[in-house]
């Protein structure tokens, strides 16, 4: 059936996440939604400085937040922080250095985070799309320990800090590549078989749809939500699927397109009045399954997955502070 899935996901995505798709939808949204003023809130934003997490820390940054820049690349980031100001006149834009790909650096940064500044909204944007198989320095698989470590250790780092704030919010940035893929928890650093970065992506991509969904349950003062940015085109895009973007580069959605959703779910009032937990494109919710998909995972999987990645997190958690 992975045939099915896969074929069903791309001509859905060349009607829906297209940039046609997103002027389509967008005849539907009200402007008032987005038109808010949120000086005196605090937004973390990781992969800050290209993409749709620069474009999303931009639209904050315009209203009035106070945006903290997660970002690997120092010279990149403080260009970027430099743009953001410029653009906005916001001068509450700050900047870390982490590489979320490193547990044992997350675990510093969200310590010491912790410690200096408040937060009331997470926005988990990095993520990576390594196409052969790469191990970072402590052993993990590169695609892995970015979209799926990185964002749990971040996101169970950082709720103490956001339970102390009302209407505290984390967003995830998924894709809909996660449509053709089933829950695997038997093989979660893509050691066996043949190594597909698109599937390992979009396998990642699965993964934190379903840490949203048991987030939601655990932790009932934070609304969490997960989204679908549709196809756009970004720096990521073009250097880790160039034969797609070649395909598709007259068809894509511009960045602050792609994270529509992102500020919408990030500072409206109107998204926390639908149910913790869901997965969202051009600003509503969506099925995580195509219809007739063998996608769904039995409870105790998805159990499983939350167990095995806080054994991961612990660890690196003794190892940073040791």
């Amino acid at each position: 059936m992975s045939w099915y899935r896969n074929t069903v996901w791309f001509v859905k995505g060349l009607r829906e996440y297209t940039r046609s798709g997103y002027e389509s939808a967008s005849k539907h949204f009200n402007p008032a939604d987005v038109e808010v003023n949120v000086a005196g809130r605090s937004f973390l934003v990781t992969g800050a400085n290209s993409g749709i997490g620069k474009a999303t820390a931009t639209e904050i940054a315009r209203r009035g937040g106070t945006v903290h820049l997660v970002c690997r690349n120092k010279e990149r980031a403080e260009v970027a922080r430099g743009e953001i100001v410029t653009e906005t006149g916001n001068q509450n834009i700050f900047l870390h250095i982490v590489d979320i790909s490193n547990p044992k650096e997350i675990w510093k940064f969200a310590e010491k985070f912790k410690n200096e500044h408040k937060l009331n909204v997470l926005i988990n944007n990095a993520g990576c799309m390594v196409n052969n198989r790469e191990l970072t320095e402590d052993g993990l698989e590169k695609n892995f320990a970015t979209n799926t470590l990185g964002t749990y250790i971040l996101t169970t780092a950082l709720l103490p800090l956001l339970e102390k704030e009302a209407d505290a919010r984390v967003i995830t940035v998924s894709s809909g590549g996660m449509l053709v893929q089933k829950l695997n928890i038997s093989d979660l650093q893509s050691g066996n078989g043949t190594f597909d970065g698109t599937m390992v992506y979009a396998q990642n991509k699965r993964q934190q749809v379903v840490l949203t969904e048991q987030w939601a349950k655990a932790h009932k003062n934070i609304h969490f939500s997960v989204m679908h940015p549709g196809w756009a085109d970004t720096p990521a895009v073009r250097s880790a699927m160039p034969d797609f973007y070649q395909k598709m580069k007259n068809s894509l959605r511009t960045e602050a397109q792609g994270a529509d959703t992102v500020v919408w779910l990030a500072v409206s009032s109107e998204a926390t009045k639908l149910p913790s937990g869901l997965f969202f494109q051009d600003r509503q919710p969506v099925p995580t399954h195509l219809p007739l998909a063998s996608t769904h995972s039995p409870p105790e999987d998805e159990e499983k997955l939350m167990e095995v990645l806080e054994e991961f997190s612990q660890k690196f958690k003794s190892a940073s502070s040791g």
